[in-house]
């Protein structure tokens, strides 16, 4: 689990609350007509953007922002260098049995064991790092698209509420309501877009990033090893993906 996002969304709605209680009973910030037009409008908005199956995964898309696995860059580094060994020592079907938990390293192994070209293999796995970012750029749009419609509904609603207070104002009993409507639904237009819909894309983005970077350091290490390439020789070359304090240097020989 991605501690930094539960936390930071949690603590965000935390303080947000906690300012609530303070400043008097929690129940006046509570309006119905406010939540239907913010919170069930922007979703209605967005899903007329996406197609339906698109739309209702956005609960998966979501969740990749809370749980979410991938290797240290350190971790592939080491793995490849232990590959490039082995294919060294024992060929390319040396590694047919080797236990490689990445399932896109584990592709372009498996093409180099069964004997494709190197413009194939590059072809082949250049075209899975595109689909994958373009599968998280979908993800992380559909957030976007959220953050964006959200404070748009809340002005629409500031504008149903401002236009029935203004028709009623002979009536006191229905300024309140009214008042409430406006400013309530730019409050929640607010909160839907900064404190839900904007974290989350921004740490899909991250997501798309750190599996890009590790993506084309494994078809680095494969065209590497495919090359029959000194393991030290692609260790080095593979550290460049690393940040600079992270890499070691060798200083022997």
């Amino acid at each position: 689990m991605d501690l930094a996002t539960v936390i930071g969304i949690v603590g965000a709605i935390g303080f947000i609350v906690m300012a609530m209680v303070m400043g008097g009973d929690i129940g006046m910030f509570v309006d119905v007509p406010s939540v239907l037009i913010v919170f069930c409008g922007s979703l209605f908005v967005v899903l007329s953007n996406y197609t339906m199956g698109q739309f209702f995964g956005i609960g998966k898309v979501a969740g990749k922002a809370f749980m979410f696995k991938i290797e240290a860059p350190e971790e592939l580094i080491e793995k490849s260098v232990e590959l490039a060994d082995a294919a060294r020592k024992g060929g390319f079907l040396a590694l047919e049995e080797a236990d490689i938990p990445n399932p896109f390293m584990r592709k372009g192994i498996d093409m180099l064991v069964d004997g494709h070209d190197a413009d194939v293999v590059r072809a082949t796995l250049q075209k899975d790092i595109s689909l994958t970012t373009t599968r998280h750029e979908a993800g992380a749009g559909l957030f976007k698209a959220l953050g964006d419609v959200a404070p748009a509904m809340g002005m629409i609603g500031t504008l149903i509420g401002l236009v029935a207070m203004l028709s009623n104002m002979d009536d006191p009993k229905a300024i309140g309501p009214a008042m409430a409507v406006a400013l309530l639904t730019t409050l929640y237009g607010a909160f839907l877009a900064n404190v839900i819909a904007i974290p989350i894309q921004a740490k899909l983005e991250n997501r798309k990033d750190e599996e890009q970077l590790n993506q084309r350091l494994i078809l680095d290490a494969i065209l590497g090893i495919q090359d029959g390439q000194n393991p030290k020789v692609i260790e080095g070359i593979l550290k460049n993906y690393l940040a600079e304090s992270k890499r070691q240097v060798d200083t022997e020989g």
